[in-house]
């Protein structure tokens, strides 16, 4: 944050009547970290965040530390605090890792009786086109609630709780893939077909129809995010 002028424009202001602070300058900082209003390797100090949101270290600390332990910052010795560089290679891991799970409990679950385990997302993506969403954000949170439904209804918890933290390390790009209309179509589309395959009990499809779904996503959010970056750098030069 070297050009305050540059680093800072366009980021969210911390409401000085919050109830809770640290809780506050977390969700701003994660928001301006989602929205590339911080980039990528960009240095700051807790002095310029706290001056920033008009409010103590403590709370800014608090929320670092909050964000360092969910890998989305980093801290350096004497030298302040950084946006943890994309590491698109550990990404593509953390999908693979993904999809043999997601595989995993879709397998399982077309050995049981799918179909009173997934009514509530059925009614959500098995939906006529009126009645789709087209909110970007509300999609996101509804497409990880549908693959983690998937992977909770196996009735393996470990299997879920390992999912979850890889939804966690993968949500900084993955909202990304619901930034652009036509993939909130397909989504739409593909959560559909694996969830009739899945109803069916066709394990063999409703696998195919995952790992395509999957990697199509992983594909997009790497394109969108390069892309995003490429004109963040250009503003913040600007």
């Amino acid at each position: 944050m070297n050009d305050s002028r540059k680093k800072n424009r366009g980021q969210s202001p911390i409401s000085s009547s919050s109830k809770n602070l640290a809780e506050s300058v977390y969700r701003v900082l994660k928001s301006d970290i989602f929205e590339f209003r911080l980039l990528p390797a960009t240095r700051f100090s807790e002095n310029e965040v706290a001056a920033r949101a008009r409010v103590s270290r403590t709370p800014v600390r608090e929320a670092l530390f909050r964000l360092e332990r969910e890998g989305y910052v980093q801290v350096h010795a004497k030298s302040g605090w950084s946006v943890r560089p994309l590491d698109f290679d550990l990404l593509d891991h953390l999908y693979d890792l993904r999809l043999v799970l997601e595989s995993a409990a879709v397998q399982r679950l077309c050995t049981g009786q799918p179909k009173s385990l997934l009514a509530d997302v059925a009614r959500v993506w098995l939906v006529a086109p009126r009645s789709r969403l087209t909110d970007g954000a509300r999609v996101a949170r509804l497409d990880e609630e549908f693959h983690a439904t998937l992977v909770e209804a196996a009735g393996n918890p470990e299997l879920a709780r390992v999912h979850q933290s890889i939804t966690e390390r993968i949500r900084i790009v993955r909202r990304l893939d619901f930034t652009h209309p036509e993939r909130i179509v397909y989504t739409y589309l593909e959560h559909g077909q694996i969830l009739r395959a899945v109803l069916a009990r066709r394990s063999a499809r409703a696998v195919q129809l995952l790992c395509s779904h999957i990697e199509a996503s992983k594909a997009e959010v790497r394109k969108i995010s390069l892309h995003r970056l490429h004109l963040a750098h250009i503003d913040s030069r600007s």
